[in-house]
């Protein structure tokens, strides 16, 4: 019995060692990368609110980008919520749609005849296309309109056709764009009745991401990704990127055309700010909308972010440098840009050591069993001790602060349940990080980019409420 299971002994330890180690060290540097990007926030905390800019507020007609593809259950919803919520402002709201989606046509052209500040502009090709080409045909029609009117819009808002707007808003875009040219206010999913798992884990990762990652990129003057949602940009920033891309602003090849539009600007040295404030009735100005409840469709999505951002977004935009005839960076600043790409285009790696950090802990786990019932050695070096400790040890505060952003979001009920749905998180990116390779070797090959988008369902009665804790700094 002892020569016969020597060999699988030996497999299972030397399988379980060599993955450990990756993983380890993988997650050690991953964990240390984290932390260091931690200490930046906590040493650039504020304690008061910032000033408000001296700047008077940016005046002027809004445009709101709304690019819809088979939104018949969302769309009329949030198109009348919007309308009533922005009563008084002065903005008009672009929907886009295609010929062969008749069903959203027919749902939101009552609306349309019935209100002027709605635009309804239908693309001159069957969809889907995709979300940039779909843009870029809002921007043409906006175009249209100004040369027809003799007038200029002052800026253009995005958002999509299953968002909760904030009444305070555009009043909040309006102030702060007098003095950059793009501005983020948070993005907070619904974290649905039902669905506390998978799309309870969108609300985890974006209370942490916007309460710290582009609180941070802010406060250092990085370039800011757009969410694509609750986002607004001038329209000089908006001409600018078309004049340089032969009159589209927006890529029609890429996957999160938001995401490299934000950065982008940030390349050209366009100022851009993250505002996560107060409105007038005491609660955030946020962007709130419902994320998939699915794992097949938040492993779609996210695998169309991963190979957007990590994978394309990558041949799109380089690096800090790589570009010709854009603002130079200094050194410092050079390297912080780079250390942000670096964060957003890690996910495949880091991926690939969660894969090798599970399958080595079931490996090790069959180790024990081998000790159990045959005698096997379970035996660690002192060096692979060190690093596992190491490594609970980030992993203990890794899950603290994402508790501690998600309760400040969602309250103390959801932050107890985000340590569990870590495991979770973790399950869907390894998914969505196969799915996005697959997805880049697709577009590589095809040349073809096409609107995988994630089906939407109505959600004004099932959400939960959103807290409304002390506004981070």
């Amino acid at each position: 019995m002892e020569l016969s299971t020597a060999w699988l002994e030996w497999l299972v330890s030397g399988a379980s060692h060599e993955l450990m180690l990756f993983a380890s060290v993988g997650i050690l540097l991953i964990g240390l990368d984290d932390l260091l990007f931690d200490a930046l926030w906590l040493a650039t905390r504020r304690t008061e609110p910032p000033d408000l800019p001296a700047t008077p507020p940016l005046k002027g007609t809004f445009a709101v980008f709304l690019p819809a593809w088979d939104e018949a259950k969302v769309l009329p919803a949030m198109l009348r919520r919007t309308l009533d919520a922005w009563a008084g402002e002065d903005f008009i709201l672009y929907v886009g749609c295609y010929p062969n989606d008749a069903v959203t046509l027919f749902a939101v052209s009552p609306l349309v005849a019935r209100d002027r500040r709605l635009r309804l502009v239908i693309n001159q090709r069957d969809g889907p296309t995709t979300k940039g080409d779909n843009l870029n045909r809002l921007w043409a029609a906006l175009c249209e309109d100004e040369r027809a009117d003799d007038m200029r819009f002052a800026a253009v808002v995005l958002h999509d056709a299953e968002d909760h707007v904030h009444p305070d808003e555009l009043a909040l875009h309006r102030i702060h764009l007098a003095d950059n040219a793009m501005v983020q206010i948070p993005v907070v999913p619904l974290i649905e009745r039902g669905s506390h798992w998978i799309g309870g884990h969108y609300g985890d990762e974006f209370a942490e991401a916007h309460g710290k990652e582009l609180v941070l990129r802010s406060r250092l003057g990085m370039p800011l990704p757009s969410a694509g949602v609750g986002c607004a940009l001038t329209r000089g920033a908006l001409a600018l990127l078309a004049i340089e891309r032969g009159g589209d602003p927006f890529r029609c090849d890429s996957l999160t055309e938001d995401y490299e539009v934000g950065m982008l600007l940030g390349a050209y040295g366009l100022g851009a700010r993250f505002v996560d404030t107060i409105g007038r009735s005491g609660t955030r100005i946020v962007s709130r909308g419902a994320f998939p409840g699915r794992v097949d469709a938040a492993v779609r999505q996210k695998a169309r972010w991963v190979a957007g951002i990590a994978l394309a977004g990558w041949d799109h935009l380089g690096w800090p440098g790589a570009r010709q005839g854009i603002a130079g960076l200094s050194v410092r600043r050079s390297w912080l840009a780079r250390w942000m790409l670096w964060r957003d285009r890690r996910a495949p790696l880091a991926a690939l050591i969660l894969l090798a950090a599970y399958a080595g802990l079931i490996a090790t786990a069959l180790g024990w069993a081998g000790h159990a019932l045959w005698g096997w050695s379970t035996a660690e070096p002192g060096a692979m001790r060190l690093l596992l400790a190491l490594n609970a040890m980030l992993l203990l505060w890794r899950l603290g602060m994402r508790g501690h952003f998600t309760a400040r979001w969602y309250g103390l009920r959801q932050a107890l349940l985000a340590v569990p749905r870590a495991l979770v998180a973790n399950i869907v990116a390894m998914l969505a990080a196969r799915r996005a390779v697959v997805l880049y070797w697709r577009m590589l090959r095809s040349g073809e980019v096409v609107w995988d988008k994630t089906e939407h369902l109505e959600s004004d009665i099932a959400a939960e409420p959103v807290a409304a804790p002390t506004v981070p700094r």
